[in-house]
């Protein structure tokens, strides 16, 4: 596997079967460059801030609310200049009045966070798919099986598609239509999104029954040591044939693997795992450990984490990764609080 990118062509490669048809962006690059996590591209989404110090190559990606200024995975920095980059958003916050609670912190980065003073908790887990080791054979896959029959028989049909102003507007469509049915509003901060047309590096894969479209999925590139795709957002029609995501999914997976890619990443589920939590070597709190495991065990009407884990776990991932938070002093309840309103876009 590659680090890093280069362009060939008129496209933008970050590694072995992750490519965009188009130059990216500068913050693109900067992501490819410097990030190592999989869920980067959601510093990219409409309504995250992106802080930058002058002098230092990288980005902070923040939502406000609140007392809080909530970070994204990380400085996205080179190593040596990432301390520099979260101290300088620091202080950005404190003039702010704001105190920084990062989310998505993944263990590799415990090391810059302690150094810098911030307790860290487990908030979830995330999972990921070596597309190597990817098989649909076997009894644990039965149903799964089944379900991408069911579909091929109801004339389901997945493509990729055009980055064009009326596949968009279908995207769209099929949104409302989910979120109609759910009942929620679509969320705002730690989720994909559906995005514009000019975002070449968003991979958009739809599902039709006949002329048409009854489902997607979109993907968004995951820079660093475990480089792939990311599962970013899926969405069906209520009256969508059964096996319509299975079928989007596995499509992606075969495609991805066609083309050299490592590892399909389903991003954090939060609340998942929590009895698994890592040794940090002290430093936590108490009451956020048990607070977060109070809403693991009863919070389901809030947040489904049990389904979204076993949605993700069905595919058979190799890796279960925690993901923490980090924080300033002692543990505030209300940072959990402002941060559901920040993600729910209230």
């Amino acid at each position: 596997m590659k680090n890093g990118h280069r362009g060939h062509r008129g496209s933008t490669e970050v590694a072995e079967g992750v490519h965009f048809e188009r130059p990216a962006a500068p913050e693109v690059d900067l992501l490819l460059r410097h990030a190592d996590h999989p869920s980067a591209f959601l510093a990219l989404r409409s309504g995250t801030s992106r802080f930058t110090s002058p002098g230092l190559d990288g980005l902070v990606a923040y939502r406000e609310a609140g007392g809080f200024a909530f970070v994204l995975g990380g400085p996205f920095a080179a190593p040596d200049e990432r301390p520099a980059l979260l101290e300088a958003f620091r202080a950005f916050a404190r003039g702010r009045g704001k105190r920084v609670v990062a989310v998505q912190v993944r263990p590799d980065d415990v090391a810059l966070w302690r150094a810098a003073g911030f307790r860290l908790n487990q908030l979830g887990t995330s999972f990921s798919l070596d597309l190597a080791r990817f098989t649909l054979r076997g009894a644990a896959f039965m149903q799964l099986r089944n379900k991408l029959s069911r579909a091929r028989r109801a004339g389901v049909e997945v493509a990729r598609a055009e980055h064009d102003e009326a596949t968009w507007a279908d995207l769209a469509a099929v949104s409302r239509a989910w979120l109609t049915t759910k009942g929620a509003r679509e969320l705002t901060f730690l989720s994909g999104e559906v995005g514009r047309p000019d975002e070449s590096w968003r991979r958009v894969l739809v599902a039709r029954q006949g002329d048409r479209v009854v489902g997607f999925v979109t993907l968004t590139p995951a820079p660093g040591r475990l480089a792939g795709w990311q599962h970013d957002l899926s969405r069906r029609v209520p009256d969508a044939p059964p096996g319509v995501m299975e079928a989007l999914v596995v499509h992606a997976i075969e495609r991805l693997r066609d083309e050299g890619c490592a590892w399909l990443h389903f991003g954090l589920t939060p609340l998942v795992g929590l009895e698994r939590e890592p040794d940090l070597g002290g430093g936590g709190s108490a009451l956020a450990s048990w607070l977060l495991r109070a809403l693991a065990r009863h919070g389901a009407a809030l947040y489904p984490a049990a389904t979204q884990a076993a949605y993700k776990r069905k595919w058979g991932p190799a890796l279960e990764v925690p993901e923490l938070f980090a924080f300033e002093g002692r543990y505030r309840p209300g940072s959990a609080v402002r941060l559901l309103q920040v993600t729910h876009g209230q």
